[in-house]
């Protein structure tokens, strides 16, 4: 799927332009600069210009420095004293028509002050996601009262709201299929999904809520005759290590949809040191031995594991060592157990598979690191 950036870059090769600069010194530091120039001009802010001089600075198509250029960024005053090469409506008319993500908020008032007021970070936060492939205004946020507005520190009026019910708005849309992110969902989101014309997220800031809750999002649609997908991001499988943020959900489907990486590419991507353990500490005990010495049970991984892990889950050592000592788990290197197994013999007790040492002294052996 194209960005604005790409679009912008196809426009401007329409005319002959391979390089572009700026009047001012603004954009310099910007990490994606036709990205950052394009949503100016969607928005209105400036255009495109010949100008009779080569700029002090320029980039080619690829965002690379080059000598000057003699056509640049500059605001729509400007527009008396050069030649405008390349308008905001000419760059609008030319975008496609990108999905809308939506962030229906009819769940707003299950929330606590401090929920809401994460909310309107998480959708902030959404903006500038979207801005970096798009143009901002592909979020919409439904079901918007006056509460959200006076909370919501974000540029209102360069995203998509809506007062009312998000079918209402789907319909006016012309939209009568859409993708619902539900972690409790049978599906996984997949590439055959990306066709959609809307996706929404609940605005549900964490997994703590009933689970009933974003399902109910669905019904309502159902009921308006919406068809809908629930679909599910999960890593390996398992939801658990997903991180649940509402701009982070969207990050994960824009880095699959727009970038082409895999949903575990993606999770990766997004994940904190903290989604990683949720799942560490669901992995770690699959992966245990249990070692009886002298009476005593010690639950015992590889700590070879913490390489193996880390290519996945987004952890540092310190969270290993932090989820071991959680657990009650002992972490040791892979040779000191086959040196345990060498010395201990195989029972059940109590329905459980043990490793039995009868050697006292081989209880020295297990410790955490």
């Amino acid at each position: 799927m194209k960005t604005l950036a790409d679009v912008f870059r196809d426009a401007l090769r329409e005319k002959g332009i391979e390089s572009i600069g700026t009047l001012s010194k603004r954009f310099r530091k910007s990490k994606n600069k036709l990205q950052d120039i394009a949503i100016e001009i969607v928005h209105g802010k400036g255009a495109i210009f010949r100008v009779p001089e080569k700029t002090a600075v320029a980039w080619d198509l690829n965002g690379n420095r080059v000598e000057g250029s003699y056509y640049a960024y500059a605001p729509l005053c400007m527009a008396d004293k050069f030649e405008m090469v390349l308008s905001p409506e000419e760059l609008r008319s030319k975008l496609p028509e990108w999905p809308y993500f939506i962030i229906d908020l009819q769940l707003w008032d299950k929330h606590t002050q401090k929920e809401k007021g994460k909310v309107c970070l998480q959708i902030n936060q959404s903006y500038g996601l979207l801005r970096d492939y798009f143009t901002g205004r592909e979020l919409a946020v439904t079901w918007v009262n006056e509460e959200f507005r006076g909370m919501f520190h974000g540029p209102l009026d360069r995203i998509t709201v809506y007062d009312g019910p998000t079918a209402e708005f789907l319909k006016e849309k012309g939209i009568d299929k859409v993708v619902l992110l539900d972690p409790w969902a049978d599906e996984v989101l997949s590439e055959k999904d990306f066709e959609v014309r809307a996706f929404i997220i609940g605005g549900i800031v964490d997994t703590g809520h009933d689970k009933k809750l974003t399902p109910k999002i669905g019904e309502e649609l159902e009921n308006a005759g919406i068809r809908v997908r629930r679909r599910k991001i999960v890593l390996r499988g398992d939801v658990t290590g997903v991180p649940d943020r509402i701009n982070r959900i969207l990050g994960i489907i824009l880095k699959m949809m727009v970038e082409g990486k895999s949903m575990d590419e993606a999770v990766y991507e997004l994940q904190e040191p903290l989604h990683a353990r949720w799942r560490l500490r669901k992995e770690l005990p699959k992966r245990a031995t249990r070692y009886m010495v002298d009476g005593k049970t010690y639950r015992v991984v590889e700590k070879e594991l913490f390489d193996e892990y880390s290519k996945w889950l987004k952890i540092r050592w310190e969270d290993f060592v932090k989820v071991l000592r959680e657990l009650d788990l002992v972490a040791l290197d892979r040779k000191r157990i086959h040196h345990l197994n060498k010395i201990s013999n195989a029972r059940i007790i109590k329905g459980k598979p043990y490793r039995v040492i009868l050697l006292k002294k081989a209880a020295m052996l297990c410790y955490n690191c």
